[in-house]
């Protein structure tokens, strides 16, 4: 077994709000990685004194702790006790109920000599290659069928959508939400390697369209993680009439997580 990791802040002024981790469990055989991309919140007030870096490194650790030492736990079951641990970290001191309280996206994948169980919530990827080589993605793509105009301000998203029925959901400080991902179980012997990729570092395919994601593998299997996230720079730097970029900003933290089985 093989694991690379990278990260990039998207600025220098800026804290990188992504948090990534790997274990091998306690037992010996198989492993867990974390992937989580911290919701930056819109400037003023968003209800609580801690940073989005304090919130995604409580909430990594302790999906990390649990992911690697409670194996009769499900993703969801250990996503639902870190999203407590979390919450009980702070609720007397912040309100927890803001709809900017700190979030993040989260992806999960746990192996054993049997399967791989995964689990996804929002939009990160995590994209599994099995041993002819095809790639299937795995995401939670609510963003995607959102009602048009539901992401046309921050404003709008907030009071529609997030963390909403019918929108799109994060982990914050609602055990509940942790029914909400996408999970599912493969039998290892039908995945060879596997990648996560916070939505900065999957721009690559998601907003420039440089190829699918059996490309992106392909890069990550060539190149490496800081690979890929350097291809997404440059991509970033050279589009100068923010074609692709539009609303976003030029450049987001970027985290990879790649393993070969």
């Amino acid at each position: 077994m093989r694991i690379e990791l990278a990260t990039v802040q998207g600025s220098p002024d800026r804290p990188n709000e992504d948090w990534a981790a790997t274990t091998v469990p306690a037992s010996g055989q198989g492993g867990a990685l974390v992937l989580l991309d911290g919701v930056t919140p819109p400037r003023g007030d968003d209800g609580c004194v801690h940073s989005v870096p304090w919130f995604t490194a409580r909430l990594g650790g302790a999906l990390v702790e649990l992911s690697g030492s409670r194996r009769d736990l499900t993703l969801q079951e250990i996503l639902a006790e870190s999203i407590r641990r979390t919450a009980d970290a702070h609720r007397s001191l912040c309100d927890l109920s803001h709809v900017r309280t700190p979030q993040a996206t989260v992806v999960m994948a746990r192996w054993d000599e049997r399967e791989i169980e995964h689990l996804v919530l929002s939009d990160s990827v995590l994209l599994f290659e099995a041993p002819d080589e095809s790639v299937r993605p795995l995401l939670d793509d609510r963003l995607d069928h959102l009602p048009p105009g539901t992401l046309a301000g921050e404003a709008i998203a907030d009071a529609q959508a997030r963390n909403k029925e019918g929108g799109f959901f994060t982990a914050a400080a609602d055990p509940s939400v942790a029914a909400r991902a996408v999970t599912g179980r493969t039998p290892v012997g039908r995945v060879r390697a596997l990648a996560a990729l916070t939505d900065g570092a999957a721009r690559w395919t998601g907003m420039f369209h440089e190829g699918d994601w059996a490309d992106c593998l392909g890069v990550l299997h060539k190149e490496g993680t800081q690979g890929l996230i350097d291809r997404v720079r440059a991509l970033e730097d050279a589009d100068t009439e923010r074609t692709c970029l539009r609303r976003s900003k030029t450049h987001d933290d970027a985290t990879a997580v790649y393993a070969v089985l």
